[in-house]
């Protein structure tokens, strides 16, 4: 009986584990679909996809970037992929690209159109900050911010987006 009790004590416990990763990703169900850069400018295309993954354990974004070749540049491509999932409570995300980087992010849901990542402090290193919000026209904006090691909460921008869903 015992061993039964147990078991049924633990089976409820990982359904309420399970159960608080999908709620704390069901924040960012704004994001979920597929998004089509818009205005970029000549010569520049882009698009992403955020779905649920993993029986809805994790989200994932895969994006990809392509420029065209200019006079300053040889044409090329950047791809990432961004994963998000909940740990002890909390929403994380890990970025890795094309270009060899990865960062570690806090994710912060701030209202249910808006998500901040917030790349972890290290020292002698850059910090990194990624929003996404949503407009009530349904266009997704981007933004892309770098903070110096010196000044780790002092964001400047680097770049910026526009997306709409396909």
């Amino acid at each position: 009986m015992r061993r039964i009790l147990a078991l049924v004590v633990l089976i409820g416990f990982a359904h309420v584990v399970v159960r608080a990763e999908t709620d704390a990703l069901s924040s960012l169900g704004f994001l979920i679909g597929d998004w089509q850069a818009v205005d970029t400018p000549p010569g520049e295309s882009g698009a992403f996809t955020f779905k649920l993954a993993v029986q809805d354990h994790i989200m994932v974004r895969t994006n990809e970037a392509t420029y065209a070749a200019t006079a300053e540049r040889p044409a090329s491509r950047h791809d990432d992929l961004l994963v998000i999932y909940s740990e002890r409570g909390s929403l994380r995300a890990d970025y890795f690209d094309s270009e060899g980087h990865m960062i570690h992010y806090a994710v912060r849901p701030q209202n249910a159109n808006v998500v901040v990542f917030v790349s972890d402090l290290s020292p002698n290193e850059p910090r990194y900050r990624l929003t996404y919000s949503v407009a009530a026209d349904g266009v997704l904006r981007g933004s892309f911010e770098i903070a110096s090691p010196a000044a780790p909460d002092t964001f400047k921008s680097y770049l910026s987006w526009k997306a709409r869903k396909r």
